[in-house]
């Protein structure tokens, strides 16, 4: 299916969605499935504007911010809050924020409703508006005065009483969300339905499309709320608690939700919570949580920040968050015990905050049953970090070329050299012949092996007494061995322990390309791993890196890139990883590619004198040249020693290769 093709396809399920939900009230995908279609729809229509029909319900709905905005730094940071997606996630929240100051454990909460708008801040000068700012990116915003002062639920100048008497006098900020009433959402799609027009795609976009309207004409004429939830004074100590801000903000004119109060304590919160999952349909706009405060202030403030997250408060959220993407590969990797794990490779996504490239489909029966084919449009989700999940398929895009996974084919193709079998009773297919614990010991002589990280005393024997002895049960495990637990093996001696210990701990922060060698990727050669890492220059790169990222690097082709791909995708992997980190392993960054040999490719035949063949290989990648196998169109040149191969030079003779001696050799080296 070609892209314009799916454009049409796009429009017409988008719409389709759309009627189900606004006029038949029986919608059949979360609002973030739509969302996810709906954005790529509109990259579909802005790479060919020609395609734009109509009735996509992209029309004349909110884009990009205009850059005619001027832009304007908040006074304080307009902080978004950490997330958390269920009642153990919120107390670990509260035993962190209690550890960090115990008067925490006697503190009143703020509860209320999250609302699914556009953040703003009103600036008021001695109680007059002046100016009106959007969130931005939490640090800067855009400037949208004019088209604020049209919402009539935000008073130009502040109404006075006893409770904040002070506020007109000096700077007040105002901070809240712009939103649109579910009433009145659905009123206009109803008069835009009437006159055949597109139908909007939710309130939230439409409520941040309008106040990015270059004319406040119109956004006066779509009905659009401002409902408040703090203030700000450059004397802190004015507003002692969340709950006096809310009555302050009542008196100054402003509407606050009604769902927002006091709870005693913290179990009185996670009560609310339960109870508040049921009673948030029935509000008049959109939310899809809590927001949970420490009422005190005081309180609140002391306890700081981490990154643009206040510690003080969090957001407590119900829904996992879904999103649509397309199904670019299904490849298969080994894990640690010899099991093989189909992964599905995405087009990049963004679900619950993070990007998703891949996610694991379990097992041949999992793809089976949700019938997941190579080309397919489907539903992911994520909830806070879990691993992504493939929910469901969108059959109504799939591709007519698109085919069922034969999983016993692609285990052949993936892996011709190996033979597959199916436990009776177990859904995973195994290795034949392989156990975690053999694969574990080859897996560690190759780390440890002098073309990978080259660790001194950890050869063939001792690995086999350290993993038969339950010492080590993956290859971060090395790094926390102790002198005591080494020298209770019967191979030890004190000396020897210590050596070993010693050996392992140098090898903390190796070169990038001999990890990503020593990890044991299946097809990833030293020269690929060398390719990889000046490519990518971190681990953490690699790691994300899609298959088109991958192709895109010399000498890396469809089984290789495949081969990573499911590697870094693989759960066990993705821990071991982190174990590394854990230990203090960080492989060093390339700071720069290049050096006198760049762009230069070599071949060696027959035995160098003066040095062995991985430690020439080894001196001409240091200085950015590539070193080969064998003899091919790309190579530079040929390196003769005693004993040529008659093979190889007759290849390099018929190719044109220049053919070079070892002394020769050793000047390009320098």
């Amino acid at each position: 299916m070609n892209e314009k093709d799916r454009n049409i396809q796009l429009v017409g399920l988008l719409n389709r969605y759309s009627y189900e939900y606004h006029t038949l009230d029986a919608p059949t995908v979360d609002d973030a499935v739509y969302d996810s279609l709906m954005s790529e729809l509109k990259s579909l229509e802005a790479k060919y504007p020609d395609t734009i029909l109509p009735e996509s319900p992209t029309q004349r709905v909110g884009s990009e911010p205009s850059k005619k905005f001027e832009k304007y730094t908040h006074t304080e940071r307009m902080i978004s809050l950490l997330d958390s997606f269920s009642d153990q996630e919120a107390k670990a929240w509260l035993t962190r924020v209690t550890k960090l100051n115990p008067k925490v454990t006697n503190a009143e909460f703020w509860v209320d409703a999250k609302m699914d708008g556009l953040a703003c801040a009103l600036h008021y000068q001695d109680g007059v508006l002046v100016r009106a700012v959007t969130r931005g990116d939490g640090t800067t915003g855009e400037v949208v005065t004019s088209n604020i002062k049209t919402i009539p639920t935000i008073p130009i100048r502040l109404q006075g009483s006893s409770l904040n008497k002070g506020f007109l006098h000096g700077y007040t900020e105002v901070r809240g969300e712009i939103i649109m009433l579910k009433k009145d959402f659905d009123k206009l799609n109803e008069a835009r339905k009437k006159n055949g027009d597109a139908m909007y795609a939710n309130p939230r976009n439409l409520a941040a499309g309008t106040i990015r309207q270059l004319d406040p004409r119109l956004v006066a004429a779509r009905p659009l709320r401002f409902h408040a939830y703090d203030v700000l004074r450059q004397n802190v100590s004015e507003i002692a608690t969340n709950k006096e801000a809310y009555e302050a903000l009542r008196t100054m004119g402003f509407v606050v939700n009604k769902e927002a109060h006091i709870e005693p304590d913290f179990e009185q919160v996670l009560n609310y919570a339960d109870t508040f999952e049921k009673l948030r349909h029935e509000l008049p706009y959109n939310t899809d949580g809590l927001v949970i405060k420490i009422n005190d202030r005081g309180l609140y403030r002391s306890l700081g920040s981490v990154g643009k997250n206040p510690r003080g408060a969090i957001a407590y959220k119900y829904a996992a968050e879904q999103a649509t993407t397309i199904v670019k590969d299904i490849v298969i990797s080994i894990g640690r015990t010899g099991a093989a794990t189909p992964v599905a490779v995405f087009d990049p996504v963004v679900v619950a905050g993070s990007t998703v490239r891949h996610a694991s489909l379990h097992n041949a029966d999992e793809i089976a049953r949700k019938d997941i084919r190579v080309g397919d449009t489907v539903v992911i989700f994520k909830a806070g970090d879990i691993i992504p999940q493939v929910e469901a398929v969108l059959t109504e895009l799939r591709p007519k070329n698109a085919r069922s996974f034969n999983y016993i084919a692609e285990l052949k193709r993936q892996y011709p050299e190996l033979e597959f079998v199916r436990p009776e009773g177990e859904a995973v297919y195994r290795v034949k012949g392989l156990t975690g614990t053999i694969i574990l010991k080859r897996s560690l002589e190759h780390y440890a092996s002098k073309g990978a990280l080259d660790i001194e005393g950890l050869g063939e024997k001792n690995v086999v007494a350290l993993v038969d002895a339950g010492l080590v049960n993956d290859l971060a495990d090395i790094y926390r061995l102790t002198k005591e637990q080494v020298l209770s093996l019967d191979r030890f001696a004190e000396l020897s322990s210590v050596n070993l210990i010693q050996a392992i701990a140098d090898k903390k922060n190796p070169p990038l390309a001999k990890f990503i060698f020593g990890l044991g990727i299946r097809h990833v050669g030293t020269q690929t791993a060398v390719d990889l890492a000046n490519s990518f220059r971190n681990l953490d790169n690699l790691a994300v890196a899609d298959l088109d990222e991958l192709l895109a690097i010399n000498g890396v082709g469809n089984i290789v890139a495949e081969s990573l791909v499911a590697w870094f995708a693989d759960l066990d992997n993705k821990i071991l990883l982190e174990k590394f980190k854990t230990f203090g392993v960080i492989p060093q960054t390339v700071d720069h590619v290049g050096g006198l040999l760049s762009g230069k490719s070599f071949a060696i035949t027959g035995s160098l004198g003066s040095m062995g063949r991985d430690l020439a290989a080894e001196r001409i990648r240091a200085l950015g040249g590539t070193f080969q196998s064998s003899v091919g169109k790309d190579t530079t040149y040929l390196i003769t020693g005693d004993k040529v191969g008659a093979s190889k030079l007759k290849k390099a003779t018929m190719l044109g290769v220049k053919v070079i001696d070892e002394t020769q050799l050793i000047k390009m080296l320098g």
